[in-house]
């Protein structure tokens, strides 16, 4: 199949104008991506293309554009034709992929999630963001100072590790949730993310929102935390409420000064209508920013969840359309706005928020995943019983790195999906081939696959995948042990080592990088972030 090809520097010029909408997809996997792309690309990568292509491109008519890395690992021609496939009908490919991007002088960034934490960086820069460094605050609280630390992650990264004595309460909750928590208006506030982004942007979000205790951001997060020598919490379970009636009457006043001040616009179910029967000429999201709990106990039917800190923090993995519509679902008139306030300043040029009344919020649990094609099963039990018999059989995991890292089926062998026509060659040359992934979709996905390149195995899908094998109390090894693919499917945070001294060194280069965007969005130009004063 055969697709338009448009060449870097006509891309950057439709970058630059943002006159229209576009999707710039960087189909190589997210490890690769970090290690270079353009400001505006959308990891979305070749191996989990069926599976999140619709929900980042709710349109199929919108112009996509995609980023392979080059004649050095060319995916684009791939991805354009499973796109096709899917119905989506204005692709081009970009010539050259990220190599030749380089090689005309434009900036790559590494890292992920790039916009957003620029955009945090631009948030300090612009407001004075104030802080406070891990030392100053450990002292501080030595001293029997008045002091509340406010994690703004979602909830398992503050159960993995967290400041001794923080309180999870994320992004969009800050607002939310404050006024049950914090009583004493002379209390500091503290809040700590892992790093810096949410640090800022929660804090920030607080003093916006006029709360009267003095307010600052743990400067670098559990990371500065941890540099300057200080005990990590593990496992804590601290989480805010919340509010009541009285605490949400006052998170809403603060909430309808931030509306007021950035220009949030709301709208009625009338109008979230028109926008969706206008979705086939305006890419549409709606987005449910409340917390993953209300989501799944109800939400509006069509709706998928994105809980407010964490779209501002990780905006490109929940919207892959510049310039598309985004509508905010929430029930409380705090969450919305609060978020909506931090888009329209990351210049989304059309952002709303719908309040939605409880009884409306009828559909529950996760949406539907896309319609894969299933193929031939074999149960975690009858894989024991093949794999203790002592049968020439090759189990294939295809779960990301870290998760096969952590336990896999014992023997199992890893590899990248989309490496597979270069690297089933280090498959054994045995009769029965067993693919499985965390819950075995994306074994789904390759199985066809495989059988095209190892036409004389027999292909099972491992039912439930690895995650199923692990309920039924079956053994798992863990390690990287049968790496067939390079490792670099993921982009692997500073702490996703054993090596302490490594730890360190890479959480002096990650803050390092992320107080460095700010000079590195200048050259590049493409940026615009709003100021509002």
């Amino acid at each position: 199949m055969s697709h338009a090809v448009i060449s870097p520097a006509a891309l950057r010029r439709i970058m630059k104008e943002e006159a229209s909408e576009y999707a710039l997809i960087d189909v190589r996997e997210q490890g690769v991506h970090s290690e270079g792309h353009p400001f505006f690309a959308t990891p979305l990568p070749l191996s989990h293309l069926e599976l999140k292509a619709t929900r980042l491109l709710p349109r199929k008519s919108v112009p996509l554009f995609i980023l392979d890395q080059g004649p050095d690992l060319p995916l684009a021609t791939r991805a354009a034709d499973k796109l096709a496939q899917m119905g989506y009908s204005d692709i081009s490919l970009v010539e050259g992929g990220a190599a030749a991007w380089r090689e005309e002088g434009f900036e790559l960034f590494t890292g992920v999630n790039v916009p957003s934490k620029a955009f945090g960086e631009f948030v300090e820069e612009t407001y004075g963001t104030p802080h406070i460094t891990a030392a100053d605050l450990a002292a501080r609280r030595d001293a029997g100072e008045k002091i509340v630390i406010l994690d703004s992650r979602p909830y398992p990264e503050f159960h993995r590790m967290s400041i001794p004595g923080g309180v999870d309460m994320p992004g969009a909750e800050l607002v939310h949730r404050v006024f049950e928590t914090v009583s004493d208006k002379d209390m500091q506030i503290v809040v700590n993310c892992a790093g810096r982004t949410r640090s800022i942007v929660g804090a920030q979000s607080l003093i916006n929102a006029g709360i009267p205790n003095p307010v600052c951001a743990l400067k670098d997060g559990t990371m500065g935390w941890y540099l300057a020598d200080l005990d990590l919490a593990y496992r804590e379970d601290s989480v805010a409420p919340p509010p009541g009636a009285a605490a949400l009457k006052r998170s809403q006043q603060s909430a309808a000064a931030v509306e007021k001040r950035f220009g949030v616009k709301r709208i009625d179910m009338e109008t979230l209508q028109s926008l969706q029967e206008e979705a086939e000429n305006r890419s549409l999201f709606v987005l449910d920013v409340r917390s993953e709990e209300e989501y799944l106990a109800g939400h509006l039917a069509g709706s998928d969840h994105a809980p407010g800190g964490q779209l501002v923090q990780a905006t490109d993995e929940y919207v892959a359309v510049r310039n598309s519509r985004i509508v905010l679902i929430d029930d409380d008139a705090v969450r919305g706005v609060m978020t909506a306030s931090w888009l329209i300043q990351m210049n989304w040029p059309e952002v709303y928020v719908l309040t939605v009344e409880s009884d409306l919020l009828r559909e529950t649990g996760w949406p539907a995943g896309p319609d894969i094609a299933r193929s031939p099963l074999i149960s975690a039990f009858e894989l024991d019983a093949v794999l203790a018999s002592g049968e020439p059989v090759a189990v294939l995991d295809l779960a990301t790195s870290l998760e096969y890292r952590a336990g896999h089926i014992p023997g199992a062998y890893w590899a990248i999906r989309a490496r597979l026509p270069e690297d089933h060659i280090f498959i054994p040359p045995v009769g029965l081939i067993i693919l499985t992934s965390k819950n075995g979709t994306l074994g789904h996905l390759a199985a066809p696959e495989i059988v095209r390149l190892r036409s004389e195995a027999l292909v099972r899908v491992l039912e439930g995948g690895t995650d199923e094998w692990e309920q039924k109390s079956l053994r798992l090894e863990s390690g990287d042990t049968r790496l067939l693919s390079r490792a670099d499917d993921v982009w692997y945070k500073p702490y996703d080592t054993a090596d302490k001294q490594a730890v360190r060194q890479r959480m002096k280069d990650y803050l390092t990088w992320e107080v460095g965007l700010m000079k590195q969005i200048e050259r590049d130009g493409l940026v615009r972030f709003r100021r509002f004063h």
